[in-house]
């Protein structure tokens, strides 16, 4: 099937105001950070007569930047009960809202002296990243045809660069990164969230919950002839009817029940392996602290907002490449190179900080594995865990999987925002090791364990995964690996003398 405009229309849309969003909240509270710390040094003095110490100021901005994070987790808890109750559509309408909210608590923070307001509006961001990060996968991917679904599902991806790209834009001195434009340079995110929460009630519903979940054949024939521009769309409802009867016993899985559930272990696993590999991976504390890294590298401070610029630019155009590509390649392949070279870049990182004292060139070295795990991580990891975590589960499951692989996802993030700066004052150069272990070992498991779901519908990526036994043999426990649609997945076989097996 080829895109349609309200399908490119609704996916660039979502896209544009929720998904950038999250891209622009991980990076603005870069370049402004000398200024938030002095308007809280500033603050504190004002009401105790005295300023904060280094530790404790350091403290109150590390809670600034991972707050976020802490809302995220919060607002991934919800997806669950938004996407049943209101659909995709009306989840991500009214989590719009929150982002104006949170647009006035920061934008007022300065002038009522109140450090507090940055702090709730950051975590009120948080909510609605939290919210909108697993439901605007799952809305895509439930109105894409399997032949987009992956060009359509990394679109987000884009947007999340595209947010970062933004905040590092208008974060330079010559824009809004000037002392008495940070409360707007924060509040600048309810500009995307108005646009959709005004345009987005012009496009259906997922017609995936209409028929499976509401059971509105009706409503979700109209909603289908919208996306795919063709009268001709029984193939597609038919497809969904069979996914339905196979749910017809089954109620919508709650969280404790998809854990306990074997016949999903493994791609609950996969999910959480994803989620949790693509932020200890260390990417968000390189935009947390892209700065700081570079000061560290040597770069001379007043070239730091322009290399870190460049930068996002990159992002992008790996992103683009990434969103391009995948229906060509595959999942798998853009995931394991991109896990592959953040893993590499990591421990480049660390080489280069330890000999740029004796080898001064060393320090371009840095920026480059910067540069890289930057472009390696908006190739894949950054979006395609987002749309696996949609292909992996039928209709039933799959609130339940976002709400898994979303909370892991943002208290990784948290605790990596929180603890980075204290891990880089203790450990030094060796800390981009520890992500550089994550990353490998993440791209081995997808290697190992998740097959190919390019081209394929819910319902045989299901029969995958139903059809495969991985084998634990004898006291040695070797996992038996064979060859799964040409890729090294594992696959229902048996070996002599297993023990037990588990599927």
């Amino acid at each position: 099937m080829h895109l349609t405009f309200p399908l490119l229309s609704v996916t660039l849309l979502v896209s544009f105001g929720s998904s950038m969003l999250y891209g622009y909240n991980l990076a603005v509270v870069n370049s402004p950070a000398e200024h938030i710390k002095a308007f809280y040094n500033a603050t504190w003095s004002q009401r105790f007569g005295h300023g904060l110490a280094p530790g404790p100021l350091t403290l109150l901005y590390a809670l600034t930047v991972s707050i976020f994070a802490l809302g995220g987790l919060g607002g991934s808890l919800l997806v669950g009960l938004l996407v049943e109750r209101y659909g995709r559509n009306g989840a991500l309408s009214r989590s719009a809202l929150l982002v104006l909210l949170a647009g006035g608590f920061m934008g007022f923070s300065r002038e009522l002296g109140s450090p507090e307001m940055v702090i709730i509006g950051r975590s009120i961001t948080g909510l609605h990243s939290g919210i909108c990060l697993s439901v605007v996968p799952l809305y895509l991917g439930e109105i894409a045809p399997k032949n987009l679904r992956g060009f359509l599902g990394l679109m987000p991806s884009i947007f999340i660069c595209l947010g970062v790209f933004s905040a590092q834009v208008l974060g330079l001195p010559e824009l809004l990164g000037k002392d008495r434009f940070w409360p707007l340079f924060l509040s600048m995110v309810v500009v995307p969230a108005s646009l959709q929460l005004l345009l987005l009630h012009c496009f259906p519903e997922s017609p995936r919950y209409l028929l499976i979940e509401r059971n509105d054949v009706c409503g979700a024939t109209k909603a289908l002839h919208r996306f795919l521009g063709t009268p001709e769309v029984q193939d597609v409802i038919e497809e969904m009817k069979e996914e339905q009867r196979s749910l017809s016993s089954m109620e919508m899985v709650s969280v404790w029940q998809l854990l306990r559930e074997r016949s999903v272990r493994w791609q609950t696993l996969s999910v959480v392996v994803l989620n949790a590999g693509m932020q200890l991976s260390g990417i968000d504390a390189i935009w947390f602290y892209t700065n700081t890294i570079f000061e560290n590298a040597g770069i001379p401070v007043s070239q730091i907002p322009y290399t870190t610029m460049g930068t996002g630019a990159i992002e992008v155009v790996a992103g683009l490449i990434g969103c391009f590509t995948i229906e060509r390649v595959g999942r798998r392949p853009l995931i394991i190179t991109g896990f592959c070279a953040m893993g590499v870049c990591s421990a480049g990182i660390t080489i280069s900080l330890l000999l740029q004292a004796a080898l001064p060139w060393m320090r371009y070295v840095s920026v480059a594995c910067v540069v890289g795990i930057i472009a390696g991580f908006c190739m894949g990891p950054a979006g395609v865990p987002f749309l696996m975590t949609a292909e992996l589960f039928m209709q039933s499951h799959r609130p339940a999987a976002y709400i898994v692989g979303g909370s892991l996802n943002w208290l990784c993030n948290f605790t990596v925002g929180f603890i980075f700066p204290f891990l880089q004052m203790s450990a030094g150069a060796f800390c981009y090791l520890v992500f550089c272990g994550v990353c490998l070992l993440v791209a081995l498991y997808v290697y190992l364990v998740i097959p190919e779901t390019k081209n394929k519908t819910f319902m045989e990526i299901s029969h995958i995964f139903a059809s495969r036994r991985s084998v634990l043999s004898g006291p040695a426990h070797l996992i038996g690996m064979m060859k799964l649609d040409g890729y090294g997945a594992l696959e229902s076989s048996s070996l002599e003398g297993s023990g037990s097996s588990l599927p």
